[in-house]
């Protein structure tokens, strides 16, 4: 399946600023099933964009507007094509865990089996854990699938109720929030089990009738658990489901903090106001000409593996994962 993703990220300022720097993480990520065919990125103002990788692959834009300025507006459109995953066995063998432990003996998973910025354990996340029997099941993989039914089952998908900075208790005491409350809950729930457990941002191609949760307008995120013999599988704990081909991944990380959209401060004495437009939407296939130089380390399986300034400057908002 091709999709277009056209994301809008605007900025308004109640008096003009001085200057604007910004990291954005909105490029769909090549690898497995997923290839970005095209990635156009602009800003209004204008700006110089440049770009690298981070230490987990992703894609990061970063730019300066020096120049006075009341808003900023930063546009993407992206050609993706996001094929069929391979099948998940309905579980696996009990040896698996024997085999998941030997594995994270060493360091090479410790960022993704210990407490991140927003996933760490809590009071209530015992309290969480005790309530829905959150042990080792017959195998890692059945084990997983369990938790993400129970998150799905115990927190009601609500907007509006926990901000982009919320600690993982505020979802819990209120058993309601967004994509990215479920994922932070999951992902703290499956660490504690000695499972490898990271955060995946993204977009979901949202069909009525796949009984998905509607998150139009905003982008997603779901967590990726590291299974023997499978690599890193996507569970999207919003939906109740294992990860397809309506997942676009962007990036990945220990958590939100690691991958917002935006990130960046701006110069000056204002107030902002942030807001987001998301569309994505099936298209036909790029013509053979298309630009394939924006990712060319293309990964073939799955399986493989902020800004110091001066005092008074004001953070940018980040848009909340829905």
């Amino acid at each position: 399946m091709y999709y277009t993703v056209h994301h809008v990220t605007r900025f308004r300022y109640s008096t003009p600023i001085t200057e604007s720097i910004m990291e954005v993480r909105i490029q769909p990520r090549s690898e497995g099933t997923q290839r970005c065919f095209d990635f156009r990125l602009n800003t209004s103002p204008r700006a110089q964009i440049l770009n690298y990788r981070d230490e987990n692959g992703n894609r990061v834009h970063h730019f300066d507007v020096p120049n006075p300025h009341n808003h900023l507006t930063i546009t993407a459109e992206t050609i993706v094509e996001v094929l069929p995953l391979p099948p998940i066995p309905e579980a696996l063998s009990p040896s698996a865990w024997r085999e998941l432990d030997e594995m994270t003996a060493d360091d090479k998973y410790w960022d993704t089996l210990n407490p991140s910025h927003f996933a760490r354990p809590t009071e209530l996340l015992e309290q969480l854990i005790h309530e829905l029997e959150i042990r080792r099941q017959d195998d890692p993989l059945t084990t997983v699938k369990n938790i993400n039914s129970a998150i799905y089952k115990t927190l009601e998908y609500a907007k509006q109720n926990t901000r982009v900075d919320s600690p993982l208790d505020d979802a819990l005491r209120i058993r309601r929030g967004v994509c990215q409350d479920f994922a932070h809950i999951m992902i703290a729930l499956v660490r504690s089990l000695r499972i490898p457990c990271r955060y995946v941002s993204g977009y979901l191609f949202y069909q009525s009738d796949r009984h998905s949760r509607p998150t139009n307008g905003a982008t997603h995120a779901w967590v990726e658990a590291y299974m023997p013999g499978l690599g890193w599988v996507g569970f999207d704990p919003t939906n109740n489901s294992i990860t397809d081909e309506r997942h676009i991944r962007v990036a990945i990380g220990r958590d939100y903090a690691d991958v917002p959209p935006t990130h960046g401060t701006f110069r000056g004495k204002a107030e902002s106001a942030l807001s987001v437009n998301v569309r994505v939407y099936p298209t036909e296939a790029p013509p053979p000409s298309a630009d394939l130089s924006l990712e060319a380390n293309w990964i073939p399986s799955m399986h493989e593996e902020g800004y110091d300034y001066e005092e008074g400057d004001l953070p940018q908002q980040q848009p909340q994962q829905q």
